[in-house]
């Protein structure tokens, strides 16, 4: 899938392409495994979407209980580890999740502990397979594109949030290999500040480095094949302390202090020798397919 038309200046970007930063020259499955791996995991993916109007008639507990499950179930049949580490997270409440972003992946991985709705790009809505399973979880979908639309959303997440719901954000707003990250935008946060809801940081770490980054031009397919060829791999998600709004007095400090949260883990961040941080500026190859 790739980029159709130029992308608006305002949008954030990252220097990671497919090559050289998705390479992986480690170790591979055999194709026979990797065959029934991607057959697995594309016939649990559909499983879900099959199931889910009879889990929209389960308590919202339940649902949430179901996505957990049948997350952890997509990522394990695509043959990907799964290790969770740091605080428990909280039972229920309103939520506004935060995490860095490198792969498709951290959608299920981030909802196998704290399942929400998803902000997500408009274009995802059109995907293969995994669209129409992001619409069915009530995914808030964002024309990036579109500058006036943005107040809209921010008002629906603070709308979810006020009401005792999870929303669940990359502020990034675009994939990096792992390797570097970009910073933290400051949107979503005011809707956190307006629904008065703590802040969750989240940090996603994949090992080994490459085979589940999912930037720049890359087609799904491509990366779907690395995944399920890839040996060993494994996918961390470290849940870190939330974040009260009534310490922060802006959506600006408050998408710093939760940028400082999720940094702030070196043992566990891969070497930043390929990519430094960089700001939202343009960028030649910019990742312009993930969720917002």
């Amino acid at each position: 899938m790739t980029t159709a038309g130029p992308v608006s200046p305002w949008l954030p970007t990252a220097p990671c392409a497919p090559d050289p930063c998705a390479r992986h020259s480690g170790p591979a499955t055999g194709s026979v495994l990797a065959v029934a791996r991607l057959v697995a995991g594309i016939a649990t993916v559909l499983a879900g979407l099959l199931c889910a109007p009879l889990a929209a008639l389960l308590p919202a507990a339940g649902r949430r209980a179901l996505v957990r499950v049948w997350c952890r179930l997509v990522i394990r049949a695509f043959g990907v580890r799964i290790k969770v580490t740091g605080v428990p997270a909280p039972a229920d409440g309103p939520l506004l999740v935060v995490a860095n972003h490198i792969s498709w992946l951290d959608v299920p991985l981030v909802a196998t502990v704290v399942p929400g709705r998803m902000l997500a790009k408009r274009e995802i809505r059109g995907w293969p397979v995994l669209g129409p399973v992001a619409a069915r979880g009530g995914t808030l979908f964002i024309d990036r594109d579109r500058l006036r639309a943005l107040p809209d959303t921010v008002r629906t997440m603070a709308g979810a949030m006020a009401g005792g719901g999870r929303v669940v954000v990359f502020p990034e707003g675009s994939t990096w290999c792992g390797r570097g990250g970009g910073a933290f935008r400051h949107a979503a946060f005011q809707a956190a500040l307006d629904a008065s809801a703590p802040v969750l940081p989240v940090r996603l770490v994949y090992r080994p480095v490459g085979p589940a980054a999912f930037v720049g031009e890359d087609p799904l397919a491509a990366s779907l094949w690395r995944i399920v060829a890839a040996r060993g791999l494994t996918a961390e998600i470290r849940i870190l302390d939330p974040i009260s709004t009534i310490q922060y007095p802006n959506r600006r400090a408050l998408a710093q202090a939760a940028q400082r949260a999720v940094e702030s883990d070196s043992a566990k961040r891969p070497s930043l020798s390929v990519h430094q941080r960089v700001s939202s500026s343009p960028a030649p190859a910019s990742s312009a397919r993930t969720p917002a």
